[in-house]
C-alpha cells in the first residue's frame, strides 16, 4: 500500500531518519508535506530532493526566507507559517500518515489536530501525550486515528503486545512494562560533579545520536520520567506496571512481563530507522538500513536499577502521574525552560532538576478539559521555571510576524 506522508520535524534527527527509511521504499511513499521549526536552509535542501506540495516552518522570517529560495530556484512548494501552518500540513486531506516529531510543547496543537482528523499518526512527539494525556487519546479514539509510537523504548513495547491489544492490560494477561533506559553519559560516573557538568559533555551520548535537547533529557533521565508518563496513556497501565531498568547497550528496547511469567523482548541496535521503519511498514515489515543484530558478538547484556538518588527527575514523573493532570504538563514545562537555560549557559545542569521541583510545588493544581487548558498551565509553569532561574522571557521582546502564503 502507497502511503502519503506529512513529516512534522523534518530537519531533526527523526526527520533524517524517517527520510533515509522512505528513500530506500520509493514505491511506498510520497512525501506531500514538511515542517520544521526554523532551519530554512535544510528545509530547503529537503524540498529541492522530495519536491512536497507544501512546507511550514514555525517561525514565520524563517518561512520568509524558504519562500524566497524556492521561488529564485523555481519550486514550487507552497510555504506556510507559524502554529497555523503547522495544523495545516498535519491536517491535509491527501495525506494519511502523519508523522509527528516536534520537540517539546510546540508540537502539540498540530498532533492533536491531526489525531482529530483522523489520520494515521506515527508519535516520536512523546509530548503530546505528557501534556495532552486523556485529551489526545480521547481524540484519537473520537476520530478513529491509528496510533503507532517511533520512541524506541515504546515500540518495542508495541511490538511485544498482542495485535489486538485495547489499552487493557489485565484483558491481555500483561503485569508490567519495562523501559530500558541507557543511562545516558552519567549514570556509570557517580564521581561527576553536576554542578561544573558542560553542555557538550551532557550531550555525549554513548549509544544514540540525538539533537541537543533530547540528549540533555537523556543525561538527566527526565527523557525516561516523560517515557513513562507517555507509556501511561499508550498502553493504558497504571504508574505501578511502569518500571525502568537502566541497560548500559542500548540493545534490549523495553520489556513486557505476562501474568504467567514469560517476559518478552525487542532486540535491535541503537538505530533509530528500526522503529521508523517497523511504523511506517506495519503491519508489514520493512527494510530500515540498520545493520543485523550479531548476538555473539555481543559477549554482555547488563542490567540495574536506576539511581533515582542522583537522578531525581525520573521520581518526578512518577510524582506528577500521582497529582492532577496539570502536574505533568507543568513538568514538561519546566524541564523544557530549565534545558533551553543550561545549553544556554544560563543555568547549571543541576538545576534542571531542582527547577522542576520547584515548578511542581509552586504551581496551580487543576483538571484539563480543553487544549486551552494545557496551553495555560504550560504558560504559567514557563512563567515559576523561568523565575526559579531568574532569566528573563526573550520570546516576550519580540513582535510576532505574519504567515507567510505565497
Amino acid at each position: 500500500m502507497r502511503r502519503t506522508l506529512a513529516l512534522l520535524g523534518a530537519t531533526g534527527s527523526i526527520g533524517d531518519s524517517t527520510l533515509d527509511v522512505v528513500a530506500r521504499h520509493p514505491g511506498r511513499f510520497s512525501v506531500a508535506a514538511l515542517a520544521a521549526n526554523r532551519n530554512h536552509s535544510k528545509l530547503l535542501a529537503l524540498c529541492r530532493r522530495f519536491r512536497p506540495r507544501i512546507a511550514a516552518l514555525a517561525d514565520a522570517d524563517a518561512a520568509h526566507a524558504l519562500a524566497r529560495a524556492l521561488a529564485a530556484e523555481s519550486i514550487a512548494t507552497r510555504v506556510v507559517a507559524g502554529p497555523e501552518g503547522l495544523v495545516e500540513v498535519a491536517t491535509l486531506p491527501d495525506v494519511d500518515t502523519v508523522l509527528a516529531a516536534i520537540v517539546g510543547a510546540a508540537g502539540l496543537p498540530a498532533t492533536l489536530a491531526a489525531a482529530r482528523a483522523g489520520k494515521r499518526i506515527l508519535l516520536a512527539n512523546k509530548e503530546a501525550l505528557v501534556i495532552g494525556g486523556a485529551l489526545f487519546m480521547d481524540a484519537v479514539d473520537a476520530s478513529g486515528a491509528t496510533l503507532l509510537p517511533i520512541d524506541s523504548e515504546h515500540n518495542a513495547v508495541f511490538q511485544c503486545l498482542p495485535s489486538s491489544y485495547a489499552r487493557k492490560p489485565e484483558a491481555a494477561g500483561v503485569r508490567r512494562i519495562l523501559l530500558t533506559a541507557s543511562g545516558g553519559p552519567f549514570h556509570p560516573h557517580p564521581e561527576v560533579d553536576f554542578a561544573t557538568v558542560t553542555p557538550a559533555q551532557a550531550c555525549a551520548h554513548p549509544n544514540w545520536s540525538m539533537g541537543r535537547k533530547i540528549s540533555v533529557d537523556s543525561a538527566t533521565m527526565m527523557n525516561k520520567g516523560l517515557e513513562v508518563i507517555e507509556a501511561r496513556w499508550l498502553f493504558g497501565l497504571a504508574p505501578s506496571q511502569i518500571d525502568v531498568v537502566v541497560h548500559r547497550q542500548s540493545i534490549v528496547h523495553s520489556l513486557v512481563e505476562y501474568v504467567d511469567g514469560s517476559v518478552l523482548a525487542q532486540l535491535s541496535h541503537p538505530d533509530m530507522r528500526t522503529p521508523i521503519a517497523h511504523a511506517l511498514g506495519a503491519p508489514e515489515r520493512l527494510a530500515s538500513g540498520s545493520a543485523p543484530l550479531d548476538l555473539a558478538q555481543l559477549a554482555t547484556l547488563t542490567f540495574e536499577a536506576p539511581d533515582r538518588k542522583r537522578f531525581p527527575c525520573i521520581g518526578l514523573a512518577y510524582d506528577a502521574l500521582d497529582a492532577d493532570a496539570a502536574a505533568p504538563v507543568a513538568l514538561n514545562a519546566a524541564n523544557e525552560i530549565a534545558v533551553d537555560a543550561f545549553l544556554d549557559g544560563r543555568a547549571r545542569f543541576c538545576d534542571i532538576a531542582r527547577t522542576c521541583d520547584v515548578t511542581l510545588a509552586r504551581r496551580t493544581q487543576c483538571d484539563i478539559a480543553t487544549l486551552d487548558d494545557a496551553l495555560a498551565v504550560d504558560a504559567e509553569a514557563r512563567e515559576i521555571a523561568r523565575a526559579s532561574l531568574g532569566i528573563v522571557d526573550r520570546s516576550r521582546t519580540r513582535s510576532a510576524a505574519p504567515a507567510v502564503r505565497p
